[in-house]
């Protein structure tokens, strides 16, 4: 039986530095090697002192040229600060188109309009691993225990946070608004984000899970309530999010599916994920929409990409009275007003899911409804993950193993 983990006190405030190095992702005491036997890795984490190794985002790349964005440095460990902290040991962490954003600067507006406040980050919002360290106020979990993080720290307690949308409450986004991310060997969060892995999954195959799962089986869940058996889904963008939703869709729902990708690669995804139309983005694509729709559109639209056209291809493919789910972006939407009144199309975004709809994911997921594919990476190697990403080579979604 598996020991409970260690609790730590609550502390106390820290300064701003310290405060921003705690939460940045550190670390704790590994648990030995298999068969009890403790390796020089082991060793080495059972010295406080030493700290972990993190890929720290020290500055902005506006055009992405650089040869590399992050740095592979020591950092301190994480710490229990709070009674409802956990760190978790980690196993994988997702590399998302997110984090590309954030090097090249797009939520600089938003999340650091100085340019001085964010910097230096540990990125990385979709993580799993093992429970290492719990605080004080902590039930019900053991050392060991493997779990997905809810990407969203929030305090808890306010009516949004209790009716479940903590993406819309106040809080915290470690690795966007605030470093302690998962480029990094743990991390802390808080006993509200954490669910139970089912046995079925390893965290390093679940990462990806807790944002590009999430998200797309959010919006997934928002289409279906309306897909009828005999009607479609266009579904934009084969990726981390898109082969994701394509299993959602086929799990959850009758309607016939249209995937539209540019890469032969990403319709191969596409097909070996549930899709039963393969559609080439190569200029033709909204003709032959409109021919296998019978000239009517589609019921439903979910563009993953958002950017380079696909939000006005998005509307144009969707029938009158249809539902554009818009979950990508990088461009403005643009159509006149007095277009949406006579169609009646509504533009609904999508974001990131709720703790719930995670635990309700982990479940199809443990029956092998929806499968991950993914791309394994050292650590070391985060920023061969980010550039493979950037260039459009990654096959599903990177993850980092630390």
């Amino acid at each position: 039986m598996m020991a409970r983990a260690h609790r730590s006190p609550s502390g106390g405030i820290a300064g701003p530095l310290e405060e921003g190095l705690a939460q940045a992702g550190e670390l704790w005491m590994a648990a030995p090697a298999a068969g009890g036997v403790m390796t020089p890795r082991d060793i080495r984490r059972d010295d406080r002192e030493v700290g972990m190794k993190a890929q720290v985002l020290n500055r902005y790349d506006d055009d992405l040229s650089a040869p590399s964005w992050v740095d592979f440095e020591d950092v301190p460990d994480p710490k229990i600060t709070t009674p409802t902290d956990v760190i978790v040991r980690l196993g994988g962490a997702g590399v998302c188109r997110t984090d590309l954003h954030i090097i090249e600067g797009v939520w600089r507006p938003n999340m650091d309009p100085t340019g001085k406040g964010l910097l230096p980050l540990i990125m990385g919002h979709e993580n799993a691993g093992w429970v290492e360290e719990v605080g004080s106020a902590v039930t019900g979990l053991h050392k060991g225990d493997p779990v997905i993080v809810h990407p969203k720290i929030t305090e808890g307690s306010l009516l949004v946070h209790r009716r479940g949308h903590d993406m819309h409450g106040p809080g915290r986004f470690p690795g966007l608004d605030s470093s302690g991310g998962g480029y990094a060997e743990a991390m802390v969060t808080s006993v509200r984000n954490i669910v139970m892995l089912p046995k079925t999954l390893a965290p390093k195959d679940a990462a990806p899970y807790a944002d590009a799962g999430l998200t797309a089986y959010r919006v997934v869940k928002k289409a279906v309530r309306e897909l009828l058996p005999g009607q479609f889904c266009v579904v934009i963008g084969v990726g981390g999010l898109g082969h994701i939703g394509i299993q959602c869709l086929k799990a959850m729902s009758a309607a016939e599916i249209i995937v539209v990708a540019r890469s032969d690669q990403s319709l191969k995804l596409a097909r070996e994920s549930g899709a039963d139309h393969l559609v080439k983005a190569d200029g033709s694509e909204f003709d032959t929409v409109m021919s296998l729709t019978k000239g009517e559109g589609a019921e439903a639209v979910i563009d993953f990409v958002g950017e380079k056209g696909t939000t006005s291809l998005g509307l144009k493919m969707t029938r009158p009275l249809g539902n554009y789910y818009i979950v990508g972006y990088g461009e403005n939407i643009n159509i006149p007003a007095v277009d949406l009144i006579i169609t009646e199309k509504s533009i609904i975004p999508s974001l990131v899911g709720t703790w719930a709809e995670l635990a309700e994911l982990m479940a199809l997921a443990d029956r092998g409804l929806v499968r991950l594919v993914t791309q394994e990476y050292s650590l070391k190697d985060a920023n061969n993950a980010l550039k493979d990403l950037n260039a459009g080579k990654v096959n599903g979604r990177a993850v980092l193993i630390a």
